[in-house]
């Protein structure tokens, strides 16, 4: 026999089938048994018959249990009752792999689903976040293809940190010791004087103490670095990233947003329009005459701020010129405004989350070597990424995207542990 998906079978719509999965739910009596069967993309429901089957073959069925994985043959038909609007009369089962007790079922703490998640990745919800996931993930691999873009894989394992000391994961390294990725950027940068526009995917490390529903202390950062990009042109092309990337998903993955709630045609309406940018100090004035929020100039924007700046859109927007004292020492100040950095973060609409962090990047050493120190660090740790700036230096540009703060938003996930299959936080590091 020749298998095949549910959702073939359901593209058939008649005539004999053949389907293997796990069993999602299941209810019979003496005499006939319903089984909703799942895939990895769909459900269909099984109608198991004794006198079709036969008593032996149907005292098997009945004992099958929850998540259980079957094969079977039979002839499908379209039923608008039926889960997934289609049934298939059993003639053929066997059984494949029997699930005596699966541990979870309905109404259990996020904390036991997480606990168990090596598991509850099986569930309806969270195997459409993980489709959603993937089909982002390629969707950004086609877009920098077509954009002329090579990819640049760069270490894990980084001798500097480069986003704050107090957020950095230290490792034994032989006799030595180095720190997990916090960015891949200062890579990138090297990578532009040899391939000019690059782009990267792969996980970053950030020992924040934070128990929010929006931080992860392991993440896939999806970054990108190009030479000759000034700021304008480095957050226009972050827009242009993310249209892209939420319109493919939404077209591919209809099904999946349905099954979390979500309306994909919204989401595809908001890729066509236009996605402001204001500067630091526009939003601030915003939030002040809006919300009656007053905040210092000099201070980084907080979740209560930036989710006072996105009620007021309906779009993802780009904040740019942050003040240069809350900014890394590789964004460079103005040179119209030395306060304001030329750099911009996107935040989302609905979350009001940053969703997107990047800059032009400074060919100031003198600066740089003047904001490390006072930071308090080793110069010397820093020559190799100085020699970029010495040795036949351009301009250019880069940002990261926080891929599970993106699939937070567009998937309108309550907490980001759940866009990705094994999250790691501050109080969490297995299964």
């Amino acid at each position: 026999m020749e298998f095949i998906s549910i959702k073939e079978a359901k593209s058939q719509g008649t005539g004999e089938v053949s389907l293997r999965g796990w069993v999602y739910r299941e209810r019979g009596s003496k005499k006939l048994k319903f089984v909703v069967l799942r895939d990895s993309a769909d459900i269909i429901q099984l109608v198991i018959e004794k006198e079709v089957i036969g008593e032996e073959a149907f005292l098997v069925a009945d004992k099958l249990r929850l998540e259980a994985s079957i094969e079977v043959s039979g002839t499908i038909k379209k039923d608008d009752r039926a889960p997934g609007g289609y049934e298939v009369a059993v003639k053929e089962f066997s059984v494949v792999g029997e699930c005596a007790d699966f541990p979870l079922g309905q109404d259990q703490s996020p904390e036991f689903l997480l606990d168990n998640r090596h598991l509850s990745i099986r569930t309806r919800k969270q195997a459409a976040i993980l489709r959603i996931r993937s089909a982002y993930v390629q969707a950004r691999e086609q877009f920098f293809r077509e954009e002329g873009f090579f990819r640049f894989d760069t270490p894990i394992l980084q001798p500097t940190q480069s986003e704050g000391g107090s957020t950095i994961f230290e490792v034994k390294y032989y006799q030595e010791k180095t720190y997990l990725a916090q960015t891949w950027q200062f890579y990138g940068e090297a990578g532009i004087f040899a391939l000019e526009k690059i782009y990267n995917f792969g996980p970053t490390f950030r020992a924040e103490k934070s128990k929010t529903s929006r931080h992860l202390s392991e993440f896939w950062m999806a970054e990108m670095e190009a030479a000759w990009f000034k700021l304008k042109d480095v957050s226009e092309f972050a827009k242009k990233e993310l249209k892209y990337c939420i319109k493919q998903t939404a077209e591919r993955c209809r099904d999946d947003f349905i099954i979390l709630e979500q309306d994909p045609d919204a989401l595809i309406a908001m890729t066509e329009r236009e996605w402001p940018t204001i500067k630091y100090r526009e939003a601030l004035a915003l939030i002040k005459e809006k919300d009656g929020i007053e905040v210092p100039f000099g201070k980084d924007l907080r979740t209560e701020e930036e989710k006072a700046i996105m009620s007021h859109f309906d779009t993802p927007v780009c904040v740019t010129h942050y003040p240069v004292e809350a900014m890394g020492f590789y964004k460079p100040r103005d040179p119209e405004n030395p306060d304001e950095a030329l750099c911009f973060d996107m935040l989302a609409p609905q979350i009001g989350i940053e969703i997107v962090g990047g800059s032009e990047r400074s060919l100031d050493v003198k600066d740089m070597e003047e904001r490390l120190a006072a930071d308090g660090e080793d110069i010397t740790q820093y020559s190799w990424y100085m020699d970029l700036r010495r040795m036949g230096s351009v301009p250019h540009s880069g940002y990261g995207v926080g891929t599970e703060r993106v699939l937070q938003w567009i998937t309108g996930t309550e907490n980001i542990k759940d866009c990705i299959p094994f999250p790691r936080t501050m109080l969490r590091f297995k299964p």
